[in-house]
């Protein structure tokens, strides 16, 4: 077989028929990030142009002190040599406002040692790191996390009932919180700017940063009610504001770093977002903006949640599809990248709704949520069971061209794909191959290109030989 791969490799339609083994990826199949990613239109691309799609999950530690590898939520080395292995690309990192100012105006160094050590670690593994700015339920005071007590002045009312997350979000005390945060009457968005632009500089060196998420899931506060049925426009005016004031403080210290904006939190309830209405000004749409967006079934977190019933999860494709419609327009309307930053289910037929969207469009994602199984109660391998089968999946990382289609089987592992390729570039198109899909090897089909890599590589390499499509097709040999 040997022999034969440099005829095969000569020829229009290549086809190789190797003995992938499933497992570790090999060592030659992961290196260390050289250099950072940049946005290009609705594209993510690394340093020679090519689209690259990102596959993660989140880790995200909202308990103080914070970004402690081995704790049992931030990962180790061996925790990014596992998640490398099975293809995962990225890993959205939570931050806290609290963690980076725990005093006014008064940055933590310590911290961002710590955080710029995860970096690293994830960095030589190939995977590239979102610093995703964490809250849920505003701060400690309402037992949520995220803004320091100092950052508002309203606290929980006396006698308060407090229904824990995600009703808390009803109280009236955090509801007049979360307004005066978006008034800055106590200057807490200029503090978070100071403390995002120290974020910045400090891993402005490190090319494995993928970007700097603004603020996790933000709640429009008095405002709520206005973004029911249909969004609420006036309110993102004033939310899309603040977005352009923080990321013009994070350029002042970091010009090139791409910015990560996610909706107000009522898009988990099925409300499109009005940011981009009117559009981002020029200097703001020109300086590497992204869109983050969550991708959860209400039906489904309510029996997970609320202990309502499972059946629900029937409704889930519905919500969706408008989800997604919701998607596409502010892509549409922007012209920038997008990113499912959050999703997750206990149920495989809901992630996969996920999954064959985010797929059909080339959109990537993370998945919530991983935790460390190397830390003080080491656990089993969570992507080998029936949700590691849905996440771990064949599919191109990085693309020299432009992608037409894709579509992966989770169940038979058969994977199609199709670009256009773009010979200015000079690096190959690199597509991971599944390691929980092909016990006994995989075989490879490739026409108007050739296969460069290995037999049997985790990463198949695939180099055009002229300007026509290119189509690959991997099955389960």
């Amino acid at each position: 077989m040997r022999r034969l791969i440099p005829t095969l490799l000569a020829m229009t339609t290549a086809v190789g028929l190797l003995s992938g083994v499933p497992g570790h990826a090999e060592s030659e199949d992961t290196s260390e990030i050289q250099s950072g990613l940049r946005v290009s239109g609705r594209w993510l691309v690394d340093e020679h142009g090519r689209r690259m799609l990102l596959h993660g999950v989140n880790n995200v530690d909202k308990t103080a002190p914070y970004v402690r590898p081995g704790d049992g939520f931030t990962v180790t080395a061996r925790d990014a040599e596992l998640l490398a292995g099975h293809g995962f690309n990225t890993v959205r990192l939570g931050v806290s406002f609290d963690g980076l100012m725990p005093r006014r105006g008064d940055v933590d160094e310590a911290y961002l040692d710590r955080v710029a050590r995860v970096v690293d670690t994830l960095g030589e593994e190939g995977i590239h790191v979102l610093l995703d700015n964490h809250q849920d339920g505003l701060g400690p005071d309402w037992g949520g996390n995220g803004f320091p007590d100092w950052a508002v002045e309203t606290e929980p009312f006396p006698g308060e009932p407090n229904p824990g997350f995600p009703l808390y979000y009803l109280m009236p005390s955090m509801n007049k919180a979360w307004s005066e945060v978006w008034s800055n009457s106590d200057g807490a968005i200029d503090y978070l700017g100071d403390a995002l632009a120290a974020l910045a500089e400090r891993v402005s060196d490190e090319p494995a940063v993928l970007g700097i998420e603004l603020l996790n899931e933000p709640w429009p506060g008095a405002a709520f009610p206005s973004c029911f049925p249909a969004g609420c426009p006036a309110f993102d005016r004033r939310y899309q504001e603040v977005h352009e004031k923080l990321t013009a403080r994070i350029r002042r210290a970091d010009p090139d770093v791409p910015v990560f904006w996610e909706p107000n939190a009522t898009w988990n309830q099925l409300m499109p977002t009005h940011m981009a209405e009117p559009p981002l000004t020029p200097r703001i749409a020109a300086e590497q903006v992204v869109f983050s967006f969550h991708d959860y079934c209400i039906a489904s977190q309510a029996a997970i949640y609320l202990g309502l019933p499972e059946q629900l999860v029937g409704v889930c494709s519905a919500q969706h599809d408008t989800t997604w419609k919701n998607a596409d327009s502010f892509v549409e309307r922007a012209n920038v990248p997008a990113m499912v930053t959050e999703f997750g289910d206990s149920d495989p037929r809901v992630l996969a709704n996920t999954l064959e969207r985010a797929d059909s469009r080339f959109v990537g994602w993370h998945y919530w949520h991983y935790e460390s199984i190397f830390g003080p109660d080491p656990g089993e391998d969570p992507f080998r069971s029936e949700i590691g089968d849905q996440l771990v999946r064949t599919y191109p990382q990085a693309t020299a061209g432009t992608p037409e289609s894709m579509r992966f089987d989770a169940t038979t592992g058969q994977f199609d794909y199709t670009y256009r390729p773009d010979p200015t570039i000079p690096k190959p198109t690199e597509i991971y191959v599944s390691d929980r899909h092909y016990e006994s090897g995989y075989s490879v089909t490739v026409r108007g290109g050739r296969i460069t890599s290995e037999p049997g590589a985790r990463t198949l390499t695939v180099e055009a030989t002229g300007t026509e499509t290119v189509r690959v097709r991997i099955r389960d040999s």
